[in-house]
């Protein structure tokens, strides 16, 4: 039996619009994934204990509010401070070209903007599993 790969995809802040991740989400378990979403207005705080708490492999953040800036970098300290090491974040939303680099450069695994097809991001978290997991 092959193991599922675990993905927690997460709504964070006061924007309340989550079409794009329950697309993705919807996506994400149509490929096979397990997928855990966590509805809407969730700080980094609950977004971290629900990914550790999940046991997942990939946390999948959609951002449209414009707090990109603030939420990538609170979730990649509070992971650290956590001690988990082997959890990857990736995130998408309105985010612009120069901010995904700095995100990148932080550690963000991936940003996926507007309009990327569904099967990008799939391809990118199955050749990432590919990679991390022993042979």
């Amino acid at each position: 039996m092959e193991e599922k790969i675990r993905v927690l995809v997460a709504k964070p802040g006061l924007d309340g619009h989550d079409r794009g991740a329950k697309v993705i989400a919807s996506a994400f378990r149509d490929a096979g994934f397990e997928v855990i979403y966590t509805g809407l207005h969730q700080t980094p705080e609950m977004i971290v204990d629900a990914a550790i708490q999940e046991d997942v492999d990939v946390l999948s953040v959609s951002v449209l509010s414009g707090a990109h800036m603030t939420v990538f970098p609170r979730i990649l300290d509070l992971l650290k401070e956590q001690g988990v090491t082997d959890m990857h974040v990736i995130g998408g939303g309105i985010i612009p070209n120069e901010d995904a680099e700095k995100l990148v450069q932080m550690g963000v695994g991936a940003i996926f903007g507007p309009g990327t097809p569904t099967t990008e991001p799939i391809a990118y978290i199955r050749e990432w599993y590919a990679k991390r997991k022993p042979a």
